[in-house]
């Protein structure tokens, strides 16, 4: 049986930044084809994926979309979750109405469901792939977040110094000293302010990873605030205040892997056939070099 190798996409995560990469400083009419529709974020998505699929031989493969920021169970459990970030600029949301009906075309497969972020769609599919043993999976993300599902059999592709590094869960070990199971507490504690998680006051990154690195948990941790070590004496007050806001962030930056819409997924329908040619025409995007070996 030939090695089957899953490719899991945030779709946002990967359109955004190829948008906001590509913007900055060029005249409106320098980011659209002759058409008149923007391109410059799709050009950037389609160069990546194809440059992942032939990069990894990728079989399999699902982009994942978010669901409107309102409409998640996070944020209707915690109104402030998110409630910060501005509404999408205009060119990008007409980019990702393109993008959804040219992905379509190609027959590639993409998952939304509802109340869930794409980070549960992902956690779900690539914690199901790897249970099963299908074969290797690779999640393309910047979003640290999704370190939390690295195992075995599943890896992160990020960028890190201008450089794309496969980032497997032996390095993830390596770099924290800690399981990626536990990086959710870590996360919990430190909050994320781009995501309005406020996790717990006065405890940053000196001190978060330390924590959970020496005493396993949230719950070891807190359970023994009064016992810790003398080099956390100037953290106590700090936890002990914070303890509420830790668990309410620990609950919002914990991913779903257990979406029951997806319990009976069939991954045959994520095997890719791609048709590069219609791709070109629609970008009108000729000096787009493309190389699989499919």
């Amino acid at each position: 049986m030939s090695q089957k190798n899953l490719l899991l996409i945030d779709g946002f995560n990967l359109l955004s930044r190829g948008h906001f990469a590509t913007s900055y400083g060029r005249p409106d009419d320098k980011l659209k084809n002759s058409e008149g529709l923007y391109t410059n974020a799709l050009r950037v998505f389609f160069q990546k994926l194809f440059n992942l699929i032939e990069e990894h031989s990728i079989t399999h493969m699902a982009v994942a979309w978010d669901v409107k920021r309102d409409e998640t169970t996070r944020s209707r459990e915690y109104d402030f979750y998110k409630s910060q970030r501005e509404d999408l600029p205009p060119p990008l949301i007409e980019q990702y109405e393109t993008l959804t009906v040219m992905l379509n075309d190609m027959g590639i497969e993409q998952l939304t469901v509802p109340s869930y972020e794409a980070d549960d769609v992902i956690g779900t599919l690539a914690s199901r792939w790897s249970a099963d043993g299908l074969g290797k999976c690779f999640i393309y993300s910047n979003d640290r977040d999704l370190f939390q599902l690295l195992d075995e059999n599943v890896s992160q592709i990020i960028n890190r110094k201008k450089e794309e590094l496969v980032y497997s869960h032996a390095l993830f070990q390596e770099e924290f000293g800690i399981n990626s199971s536990q990086w959710v507490d870590v996360k919990a504690l430190l909050g994320d302010r781009s995501d309005n998680i406020p996790g717990c006051p006065g405890i940053g990154e000196k001190s978060a990873l330390p924590l959970i690195r020496e005493y396993g948990s949230l719950d070891a941790v807190f359970s023994q605030i009064d016992e810790l070590d003398q080099k956390y004496n100037r953290y106590k007050k700090k936890l002990a205040a914070g303890k509420e806001t830790t668990y309410i962030s620990k609950d919002l930056s914990a991913i779903i892997c257990n979406i029951a819409e997806l319990e009976n997924f069939l991954f045959e329908s994520l095997e890719l056939k791609l048709n590069k040619e219609t791709v070109l025409e629609e970008l009108n995007c000729k000096e787009v070099r493309i190389r699989l070996s499919m």
